[in-house]
């Protein structure tokens, strides 16, 4: 129901655009969240879009990533900016109706994508 994309290998200082698309349900009925999974590294969540827009972003990525939706497409977006070592990870999209106190836990979304690898290496 959910179909991350945009991964790839990419040097330091680098931008990509992850995608996330809906079938079977409609995004606009949910915020859209961006977690990522380093290997021996608990999943993280890295920011979130509520259906009325509000963001939320961790703070390893406040700067640099920015999350939006276009209701449209039933897609949601991550683009990730001046990216670093530290962001290598497989990066899932999920949907869910988290809170503020809430949104990095994996257990506030009920549907989960499958994952795009992002690696940043020189």
């Amino acid at each position: 129901q959910l179909q991350a994309s945009g991964g790839g290998v990419v040097q330091p200082g680098g931008s990509l655009r992850l995608s996330c698309v809906a079938s079977e349900l409609t995004l606009n009925s949910y915020a859209v969240a961006w977690f990522r999974q380093a290997p021996g590294k608990e999943r993280e969540g890295v920011a979130v879009i509520r259906s009325s827009g509000q963001t939320w972003y961790s703070d390893s990525a406040k700067d640099r990533f920015r999350v939006s939706r276009d209701n449209a497409k039933n897609t949601a977006y991550l683009q990730m900016n001046n990216l670093q070592a530290d962001d290598t990870a497989i990066y899932y999209c999920a949907v869910g109706r988290p809170i503020l106190s809430t949104w990095r836990d994996p257990r506030t979304y009920y549907h989960w994508g499958q994952g795009t690898q992002v690696t940043v290496s020189s």
